[in-house]
C-alpha cells in the first residue's frame, strides 16, 4: 500500500476564508444510501428531509453528475458538496449542510486509483466552539467473492486503514459515514448463516472493522447506542418479503472518533412505513450529537 499525503490531493481542496459556524448546541447527522439521487427525491425524500431536520445529511450512490445532484438538492436550504464518479450513473457521494465546508477533499489518494470513483468525500466544518469536524461520505464497493470487485473492495478498505488515523491527528473530531457494505458482526445480518460465503460477511471483510474499532480507535456509534441487539438493520433486498419480514443488513454507519462518540445521544432508523413509503432500498441512518454551542 502506499502511504497517503496530502499534497497528493491538495488540487482538489477547496478553501474557504471565512469561519463558518454551526450554531446549535445538538447537531443531527443523517446518512443515507439514496440508491439514485433523482430518483429518490422523486419518491418522497423531500418528505423525510423536512421532518427528520437533519443539519447534515451525507448520501451515498447519488449517481449523477455534480451539476444534476446540485440541480437536484437546490432550494434545500442546504449547501451540496459532492463528488460524482468518471463512470456515467455509478457510485457518486455528497455532504448537503447548512454551510460551506471549510475544506473538501475528494478521494483516497491512492496514485489516483480512487480519485474518480465517487467513494469518498471528506468536508471540514467549524463548529461552535472553534472545534473542527472532518466529516467524510463514504461508499465501499458492494464486491462480489474470488473476483475483481472484491479485490477493489479490499484495495478500497485497505487506504481506510491507512486514511482513519491520520485524519483522527489533523481534527478535534472525525466522523466516517455511508454504506460500507459490510456487516461486522452476526448482529448486523438477520440470515448471516446463509451468507457467510458473500461479499458484505466474508471473514476477511469483517476483519478490517475489527481494527477500525480496535487499534485505530473509532466507534460504531449506532451499535453503541442501540447496544447488543439484533440490527436495527438498514438495507432490505428487493426480493421476496425482505423488507416486510425485517430480513435486513446493518452496513450503513457512522464511525467517530471517541470524543464525538461520546457526544452521541441518540440514533434513529428511519424505515419507512410500509414498502410503498420507501424511496431507497436503504434507510437513513440519524445520529444526534450533544456538541458544544457558541460562545457568547
Amino acid at each position: 500500500m502506499c502511504s497517503f499525503l496530502p499534497s497528493l490531493y491538495n488540487a482538489l481542496s477547496r478553501k474557504n476564508s471565512a469561519r463558518h459556524v454551526i450554531i446549535d448546541h445538538m447537531i443531527r447527522i443523517a446518512s443515507v444510501n439514496v440508491n439514485g439521487v433523482r430518483a429518490a427525491w422523486r419518491k418522497g425524500m423531500p418528505t423525510w428531509v423536512d421532518a427528520a431536520k437533519p443539519d447534515f445529511i451525507t448520501l451515498q450512490e447519488v449517481r449523477a453528475a455534480n451539476d444534476i445532484a446540485h440541480s437536484v438538492l437546490a432550494d434545500t436550504g442546504y449547501t451540496t458538496t459532492s463528488h460524482d464518479a468518471e463512470a456515467k450513473g455509478r457510485a457518486g457521494v455528497a455532504v448537503m449542510a447548512h454551510s460551506e465546508p471549510e475544506a473538501v477533499r475528494e478521494g483516497l489518494g491512492d496514485d489516483g486509483y480512487f480519485d474518480r470513483a465517487g467513494r469518498w468525500v471528506e468536508t471540514d466544518y467549524r463548529l461552535g466552539d472553534g472545534s473542527l469536524l472532518t466529516l467524510v461520505s463514504a461508499y465501499v464497493h458492494s464486491g462480489e467473492a474470488d473476483t475483481p470487485k472484491q479485490d477493489d473492495k479490499y484495495r478500497f478498505l485497505d487506504r481506510m486503514i491507512e486514511r482513519m488515523p491520520q485524519l483522527a491527528k489533523t481534527a478535534d473530531h472525525v466522523l466516517i459515514t455511508g454504506d460500507l457494505n459490510v456487516c461486522h458482526t452476526e448482529r448486523d445480518l438477520k440470515n448471516w448463516k446463509a451468507n457467510r460465503k458473500k461479499s458484505g460477511f466474508l471473514p476477511e471483510e469483517r476483519a478490517y472493522f475489527d481494527r477500525f474499532f480496535g487499534e485505530i480507535g473509532f466507534v460504531d456509534v449506532h451499535r453503541r447506542l442501540s447496544g447488543d441487539v439484533d440490527g436495527p438493520y438498514t438495507w432490505w433486498s428487493m426480493r421476496g418479503q425482505a423488507f416486510d419480514n425485517d430480513t435486513g443488513w446493518r452496513i450503513d454507519y457512522q464511525m467517530a472518533t471517541p470524543a464525538l462518540a461520546d457526544a452521541a445521544v441518540k440514533a434513529t432508523v428511519d424505515k419507512a412505513d410500509s414498502w410503498a413509503e420507501r424511496w431507497s432500498d436503504h434507510a437513513p441512518l440519524v445520529i444526534d450529537y450533544d456538541l458544544p454551542a457558541v460562545k457568547a
